[in-house]
């Protein structure tokens, strides 16, 4: 391996740390055929397999493994002495896509695009749809960061929790109940909208209810919180939401907030992102504004 192509090491790092062909020439900006053609090279080369097919990723071989713990940090070092210069919000251009909830759309977006303006005018913020699935859209590269609920524990994501989504009851103003205390009986008797991104006509507030014997009539469903609020607002279902979306929410004067009668365990939100995305000076720029505004939120 005296005259080892270099840039074959770095292909070679490159599909240690996705597991993935596919996805190490999309972050090499390489052709899938290219990155396959290297990997021939490299066991002519190395006299190795190097990497068996493992569903839609690749599993490095007993050589493989102890040849990337040799060179990762060395490679690693390198890039980092011939990165770009500093990173500057304000003129380093980038586009960040984040995975989140209307409901968290609403209440972080207009802060972030004021800090934008202020003082990040070449970064554009693009929102990817959020159904649960942060893991799989981290792992494909679809999103850089995931900033609502996101509980898995894959090797290769880094996530940290930042709060609590609390659950409140919310109705319309005109509603029959809207001045009266909630009790379960009534609670249960309504008919009650559920914010489903799944689809699935059924969540916490059912999990808790059927713990204690009981059921509800789920008479519609949506797939937003601003749909949510918009048709309570109107009608007379009621919906279990989360506090924070409700007091951001422009229609909380026509609305009416109670105590849900039965205890739904709140949910925890965090921010997620894969490591190789780590050292991207943007997306480590939106982090710490992240936590900035939340800790402006708790004075």
């Amino acid at each position: 391996m005296a005259k080892t192509d270099l840039n074959l090491m770095v292909i070679f790092d490159a599909i240690m740390r996705e597991r993935s062909v596919s996805i190490a020439a999309e972050v090499l900006n390489q052709t899938q055929p290219s990155v396959s053609k290297a990997i021939n090279r490299m066991r002519h080369q190395w006299q190795d397999p190097l990497f068996v097919k493992k569903g839609r990723g690749v599993e490095p071989t007993p050589f493989a493994i102890t040849l990337w713990n040799n060179i990762s940090e060395p490679l690693a070092h390198i890039e980092r002495q011939l990165s770009q210069p500093k990173f500057d919000p304000n003129k380093t251009p980038s586009t960040l896509r984040v995975a989140l909830t209307d409901g968290m759309t609403h209440i972080f977006w207009p802060h972030i695009r004021s800090i934008i303006e202020s003082k990040a005018n070449a970064i554009d913020l693009h929102a990817v749809p959020f159904k649960g699935d942060g893991e799989s859209l981290l792992l494909s590269a679809s999103a850089d960061l995931v900033f609502d609920y996101y509980e898995d524990k894959h090797p290769h994501i880094l996530s940290e929790q930042l709060f609590y989504n609390h659950f409140t009851c919310v109705m319309s103003n005109q509603h029959p109940l809207a001045y009266q205390p909630l009790e379960l009986e009534n609670f249960i008797s309504c008919e009650h909208l559920l914010v489903s991104l799944s689809g699935d006509a059924s969540g916490l507030v059912d999990q808790a209810l059927t713990a204690q014997g009981l059921t509800r009539r789920v008479a519609m469903t949506v797939n937003s919180f601003s749909g949510a609020l918009e048709l309570i607002s109107q009608s007379n279902l009621i919906c279990v939401i989360p506090q924070r979306i409700l007091r951001s929410s422009s229609l909380k004067k026509k609305l009416v907030e109670k105590p849900i009668p039965i205890t739904v365990p709140p949910v925890p939100i965090s921010i997620a992102w894969h490591k190789r995305r780590s050292n991207h000076p943007p997306l480590m720029w939106l982090i710490v504004e992240i936590r900035h505004w939340l800790d402006s939120q708790k004075r």
